[in-house]
């Protein structure tokens, strides 16, 4: 599912939003529940695309065009952006960026901006700039060796050569401590990542940490829609070369 809020200066120079829109359906049932919700991942993701489109919408006409992208079959191996990237609707060299939603999740405001694939692109200081407005910091995925980097959408934007930025708070709450973090996200991983109990309620979820991170991913859009720059690959990136 695409849609485009054409830019008024630039418009054939994009900026691609993007979030998978699937989850499992229906399968194996575990404590007598075989749907698989997927509210975390990657409903969250997909509320959030609508959430920012709504604030570019409303008050805020960009010079560059901003892209909504929907993939699915993200959960069977990324078969949707793969798709995309093999068949672009927008030229990869007019795409100055992607950000990509996927998976948010925490029990409050995080201090921390935790970038999967960080030190690949020039993305990662418009995260920084955004970031330290809020008064938080970026810190490279600490859990690189799972590989978070090629298990989402992003990469098929990062493979044509766009850069790309995927990230969330992680690490350290505002108010809540690293090991309890660690707690709250090592008990999504083993109760509710892939399982039917990845559910929404609307009397316990908390909402406040998403909600800055897409007002983080909301200002990194807006930068990059209102200036000419065309954020580079770092040297030694194994994408550089697509871009040029």
């Amino acid at each position: 599912v695409v849609a485009m809020i054409p830019g008024t200066d630039r418009k054939y120079e994009v900026i691609i939003y993007s979030g998978h829109w699937d989850h499992f359906g229906v399968g194996k049932a575990i404590d007598g529940d075989s749907i698989y919700n997927g509210a975390v991942d990657n409903a969250s993701g997909t509320a959030g695309l609508l959430a920012i489109a709504e604030a570019f919408k409303k008050d805020n006409p960009t010079k560059r065009s901003i892209a909504f992208i929907a993939v699915t079959a993200e959960e069977q191996g990324l078969l949707g952006s793969a798709f995309y990237a093999e068949n672009p609707i927008f030229n990869p060299k007019k795409t100055v960026a992607n950000i990509n939603i996927d998976a948010l999740d925490s029990p409050g405001k995080m201090k921390d901006l935790t970038i999967t694939g960080y030190g690949q692109s020039e993305m990662d200081e418009y995260a920084e700039e955004a970031a330290n407005k809020q008064g938080r910091y970026i810190i490279p995925d600490p859990e690189a060796e799972k590989g978070y980097f090629f298990r989402s959408d992003h990469f098929n934007f990062a493979k044509i050569g766009i850069p790309a930025l995927y990230a969330s708070g992680a690490y350290e709450g505002f108010d809540i401590s690293i090991e309890d973090i660690k707690k709250y996200n090592d008990n999504y991983r083993m109760v509710k990542y892939h399982q039917p109990s990845d559910e929404y309620n609307p009397e316990t979820t908390e909402l406040s940490g998403i909600q800055l991170d897409l007002q983080l991913f909301f200002n990194v859009g807006l930068k990059l829609a209102n200036e000419d720059y065309f954020p580079k690959w770092y040297d030694g990136s194994e994408f550089k070369a697509a871009r040029e």
